[in-house]
């Protein structure tokens, strides 16, 4: 019988104690108060042991929406209003991608979520079917959003729509396939009830951008005389298995229908701001009793995917709108990571006994994160994602030291074909 793999992270902080860590295989199997009588004798010859010492250890992030493969146009096209954007400089960009591109462009993604402390990301974005294998040798979690969209030809569209029904994910299920229907305005009702239906046929999420802007409400109301919430609860497409990108320009009734659905936000803070698409009521949705998560949209309009840089800005956003008190630290840290992890199902997000070991070890003897009277307030508003050591992602470590496998040629790669883009 083959070993099971044993992680020990000895004299972590966590919650201002001193604890050591037992990871079993994939989970966290004890934790205990630091010096613990076993740390000289693991349960396993082959245990592996990280010293902690003047690390906090928190949950990894969860990004609830992405489209890693624009990690190649980061700073193509800035300081542009969102149709613009897209239709000028985006669109035309994405049609000159390879797969080489999608490869490369995903790997890139994979780095700096890693080095930023991310294990999880939910991307939407042509040729997933290439992104897969980049995404498993990495070590990440990932829900890979096949899109469909008018504008692809129907032997397109039902190659994705095989792709998705023939899908078999691997035994560990780390990486899964998602239905992606890009949005209201670009996808039709026909095939918005087809994506819905394909997904709960499959037992697949479905991945849409919703209410990102202004006009996308109007021209709604003006087409169908309804908000596009209302437009798409009336087809059924609503549900628990629906993860909503944005949601920025909703009415309170648009808020009620969401949480009666059991609809997941994803709210985009930084991307929200850059292309000003308007600031999204966070509080009333989360008073409404709707499940938000936290994600920083693709590269191109953020301009990166730094879950901790998103907290601080989510944070400090929803104080503007809604008051000092609103989105304190804990609440969009638990945005950032359980309620991700909970949105895909995983038993992860917390750093307690029995979950998933997806955790992340942050420097605290550093100067922004002294004093420590409260070390979620520090991690939220104090700290940078550089002050993130070590990642570990479903109990194997992704990177220690700040180092990770591989990114010289990773970096190097990415510089070669973004050259092709000029």
């Amino acid at each position: 019988m083959a070993a099971i793999h044993q992680l020990i992270v000895r004299n972590a902080s966590l919650k201002g104690q001193s604890v050591d860590l037992y990871i079993t295989g994939n989970r966290i199997s004890r934790i205990v108060p630091h010096p613990s009588a076993s740390v000289s004798s693991p349960d396993s010859p082959d245990a592996v042991c990280v010293d902690a010492q003047g690390m906090s250890v928190f949950p990894a992030f969860y990004n609830t929406h992405n489209h890693a493969a624009m990690t190649l146009l980061r700073g193509y096209a800035d300081d542009l209003l969102l149709m613009e954007w897209l239709e000028k400089h985006i669109w035309p960009a994405e049609a000159r991608f390879t797969d080489e591109h999608i490869r490369v462009g995903v790997r890139l993604a994979c780095l700096e979520m890693i080095k930023s402390g991310t294990v999880l990301f939910n991307d939407m974005y042509w040729k997933e079917e290439v992104a897969l294998p980049v995404v498993e040798a990495m070590g990440l979690r990932a829900a890979l959003g096949v899109l469909l969209i008018d504008t692809q030809d129907s032997r397109e569209q039902e190659r994705n729509f095989g792709l998705l029904e023939q899908f078999v994910p691997k035994p560990d299920g780390r990486v899964s396939l998602a239905v992606a229907p890009h949005s209201v305005y670009t996808v039709s009702g026909e095939l918005l009830r087809k994506s819905a239906e394909a997904a709960r046929r499959n037992g697949q999420k479905i991945h849409i951008h919703l209410c990102e802007t202004q006009g996308e409400v109007e021209s709604c109301l003006k087409q169908h005389g309804c908000t596009p919430v209302a437009y798409l609860d009336r087809m059924g497409f609503l549900g628990d298995d629906v993860i909503a990108a944005h949601v920025v320009h909703v009415t309170d009734e648009d808020i009620r229908l969401l949480a009666e659905r059991g609809v997941t936000v994803a709210h985009c803070p930084v991307s929200n701001m850059k292309l000003s698409s308007g600031i999204a009521p966070v509080q009333k949705m989360l008073e409404a009793g709707c499940r938000v998560t936290l994600a920083t949209d693709g590269c191109s309009s953020n301009n990166n995917l730094d879950m901790r840089e998103e907290m601080k800005i989510a944070a400090l956003l929803a104080k503007v709108s809604s008051g000092p008190q609103a989105l304190p630290a804990g609440e969009v840290l638990r945005m950032a990571t359980r309620a991700g992890a909970e949105t895909f199902g995983w038993d992860a997000g917390a750093v307690e006994e029995g979950r998933l070991a997806d955790l992340i070890l942050v420097r605290n003897d550093r100067a922004c994160m002294t004093p420590m009277f409260h070390p979620e307030s520090n991690w939220v508003y104090a700290a940078d994602s550089s002050l993130i050591d070590t990642v570990i992602c479903d109990g194997r470590m992704l990177m220690q030291g700040r180092k990770v496998e591989g990114e010289e040629e990773i970096l190097a790669d990415a510089r070669r074909i973004a050259a092709t883009l000029r």
